[in-house]
């Protein structure tokens, strides 16, 4: 059995390795001041109800959702850039049943992703990096008897080289390419009459490559786009699935792939369409695909 709590530590030494190295070879340089930083709310809401002498058929709902989008990018020191992102989304459906009664809430969004890239800048084509990730949900409501918060959470620490093919004011297009450790700590249900459940945690690592994409299409429309595909190397519990049908599924190719355009019609009412495609065969064999496309207000706080 690993020891995720070692493993994590040796991975964030090796990360940090190579910054410390250069800290000691440069002399102390005044950092580049000023943070480029970006941080939208939004809210979207659509609402029908009917009476109960209507006729049709027809049932009432009310649908909401949530997004914050932020980030925050700084040279501090003139040989590190660190950058930051945060996503946050939630949304729930109520709908009514054919005696036109409400629903208790079900979710309809939940997302938790926040990452932090740190490029130590060399001048040359590559320049090494070390990033840190986490990837969660506020609920996981799959058993509405018993709900479990922020389960799975994945943390994923990476280092290699990072390329920035295109920059421009708040635009850039940035590829990364390194070796990845991961942990995901799940609270599973043991027992589907009892509810009772149990902490695993999964850890493997392998090849990780990541690519995100920030432009402006126009002066009202924007884009942005992230590509993560990872390969394991190995799997801690790949005994467990031996002899299995699903015993290679961990070698799989894992893809996550976001895209957002948003357009501004007015300085508060945005349209935004949001799309996203995973593939991880442990979790289905098949790819599994999402679209939210809504009009709402939008909050520039930065």
């Amino acid at each position: 059995m690993l020891n995720v709590r070692k493993l994590f530590v040796i991975t964030l030494i090796l990360m940090l390795l190579p910054a410390v190295t250069i800290m000691g070879q440069e002399e102390e340089k005044p950092a580049v001041k000023g943070w480029k930083k970006t941080l939208i709310v939004d809210v979207t809401a659509t609402q029908t109800a009917y009476s109960d002498s209507w006729v049709g058929g027809e049932i009432g709902s009310f649908n909401w959702v949530g997004n914050l989008n932020g980030a925050a990018e700084k040279k501090l020191k003139p040989w590190f850039d660190f950058r930051s992102t945060l996503k946050l989304s939630f949304g729930q459906t109520i709908s009514q049943d054919t005696a036109r009664n409400w629903n208790k809430p079900r979710k309809s969004t939940d997302l938790i992703d926040w990452e932090n890239v740190g490029r130590i800048l060399l001048n040359t084509f590559v320049d090494p990096y070390v990033a840190f990730r986490l990837e969660s949900q506020f609920l996981d409501a799959s058993i509405e008897a018993k709900k479990r918060y922020f389960s799975p959470t994945k943390l994923t620490e990476s280092a290699g080289i990072a390329h920035r093919f295109y920059e421009r004011e708040n635009d850039q297009v940035t590829s990364r390419l390194g070796l990845a450790l991961r942990q995901i700590f799940k609270t599973g249900i043991t027992d589907s009459v009892l509810l009772t459940t149990e902490d695993s945690t999964f850890v493997d690592g392998g090849i990780e490559s990541v690519t995100d994409v920030t432009l402006t299409l126009s002066d009202k429309m924007n884009y942005t786009g992230k590509l993560t595909l990872f390969k394991a190397l190995f799997f801690s519990q790949k005994d467990d699935f031996k002899d299995t049908p699903e015993e290679d599924y961990w070698k799989t190719v894992d893809i996550n792939w976001e895209n957002i355009v948003s357009a501004n019609l007015s300085k508060i009412i945005t349209v935004i369409f949001y799309t996203q495609f995973l593939y991880d065969k442990q979790v289905s064999v098949k790819g599994r695909f999402k679209e939210t496309l809504g009009i709402g207000f939008v909050f520039k706080l930065v």
